[in-house]
């Protein structure tokens, strides 16, 4: 069926389009697998397809997760003491992680409102989300160690679709992301799968390339940019489809338009600012602004959100260094759409990005096994957060230094000039 044929089709078929490619091409799932499932509550319609689709495919038992806007309002707005908001779910999370381990895939559907807790106590917001992330870390490392299976998939909700499409109503807006939403996931393209396999095939041919340079840093330009990364010492680059330990293969990200991998923790320096804003745990943090040190964030501002970002920092010693670096071309599909997403999954596959905190240890060569300790001294950081900001722009040019101090250019006006372009 040719792509704007598809795109006139009912909803209810491109939701089963994208419940299908969440499990055959984002998780890979393997016939057998249990599966931990999290979403909206507003997501449930796709929720059910999923799980159909899940169960078709050979799962043995999907195990979901929802989760509510007004409830989690209802905590900040009526909880007390202070205390309260040192607490969190451990024995939930520490659940998860047995899954994990016993074998379990993770998915995650998400459409949050990015804004859900912009209005509320900063302190309080910083305090949960540290205790979550706390709790969290052990389902965290298998996740980032890439340990297991997983995959994240977006659904369209009001809450999101009104910061996306403010002047619409929001039946209305909502339909214009879920049509954002089909096109960036190459739901409305004649075989998805396929179209899949020659995205992820351009994708490891970039890795390849970058692989074979094996960089020591990366040099960022652009405005309020002057940004020196350093890389983990044998650094791998990873992106699109990849084999978890566990040996399935699945995209974690869906859409996806990233090259990612590993900089070393104590080598970057410099300055830089956001080119979009961030969303985190529904505060939004706008024109970020920081300088490095010896790999460490000595100074911080915001236009927006600068008391959430002050505390994120603080979380803990990791939490101000960097555990990631990704090259987006800015004619990505999700960059050309024009669209603000105000949505990590999105945002973040429109423009190069950083991250601050936990590395992707599965971006270090020969790092299977190896304590985190050992890794460190490679230059892998360790957190309990992983928050992705995006650096990236048609203004903004990348430089790779080489071992021997040589400079090669990587990317002009926002577009790769070396290797698969």
């Amino acid at each position: 069926m040719p792509d704007d044929m598809m795109a006139g089709t009912s909803l209810e078929a491109r939701l089963d389009r994208l419940a299908m490619l969440a499990v055959k091409v984002g998780l890979g799932l393997r016939p057998g697998q249990e599966i931990v499932l999290t979403a909206p509550i507003e997501a449930m319609p796709l929720v059910r397809r999923i799980v159909e689709h899940a169960y078709r495919a050979g799962a043995t038992l999907v195990t979901p997760l929802i989760s509510d806007d007004q409830v989690a309002l209802a905590r900040y707005r009526h909880a007390h003491p202070d205390e309260a908001f040192d607490v969190a779910p451990g024995w939930l999370f520490s659940a998860m992680a047995e899954a994990f381990k016993g074998g379990a895939a993770r998915l995650a559907v998400v459409g949050d409102d990015p804004t859900l807790l912009s209005k509320e106590d900063p302190a309080k917001v910083a305090r949960a989300n540290k205790a979550r992330s706390i709790a969290y870390r052990p389902a965290l490392e298998l996740i980032t160690g890439f340990a297991i299976n997983w995959n994240l998939v977006p659904c369209a909700t009001p809450g999101w679709a009104r910061q996306v499409f403010p002047n619409l109503p929001d039946c209305q807006a909502v339909d214009r992301l879920w049509d954002a939403i089909f096109a960036a996931c190459r739901v409305d393209a004649a075989d998805p799968v396929a179209e899949w396999a020659r995205h992820n095939a351009t994708l490891h041919a970039r890795c390849d390339f970058l692989n074979g340079k094996d960089f020591r840093e990366l040099h960022f330009r652009g405005p309020g940019t002057d940004l020196r990364v350093g890389l983990a010492d044998g650094h791998l680059w990873c992106g699109g489809a990849e084999a978890a330990k566990n040996g399935i293969v699945c995209n974690p990200n869906i859409p996806t338009e990233e090259v990612f991998t590993t900089p070393h923790a104590l080598r970057v320096e410099g300055v830089v600012r956001s080119t979009k804003p961030l969303s985190y745990q529904g505060t939004l943090i706008e024109d970020i602004a920081v300088r490095f040190e010896e790999g460490r964030i000595v100074e911080a501002n915001a236009s927006k959100g600068a008391e959430v970002l002050t505390k994120v920092l603080g979380t803990d010693e990791g939490a101000a260094r960097l555990g990631e670096v990704a090259l987006v071309p800015h004619s990505s599909p999700i960059s050309k759409s024009g669209l603000l997403f105000s949505n990590t999954l999105f945002d973040e596959n429109a423009a190069s990005h950083i991250a601050l905190g936990q590395a992707y240890t599965t971006c270090l060569r020969d790092s299977a096994g190896v304590p985190m300790d050992e890794l460190a001294k490679r230059g892998a950081n360790a957190s309990l957060i992983h928050i992705d900001w995006m650096i990236g722009s048609g203004s903004v040019e990348v430089d790779g230094v080489t071992k021997s101090g040589a400079v090669e250019p990587l990317m002009r006006a926002g577009e790769f000039v070396a290797g698969p372009v």
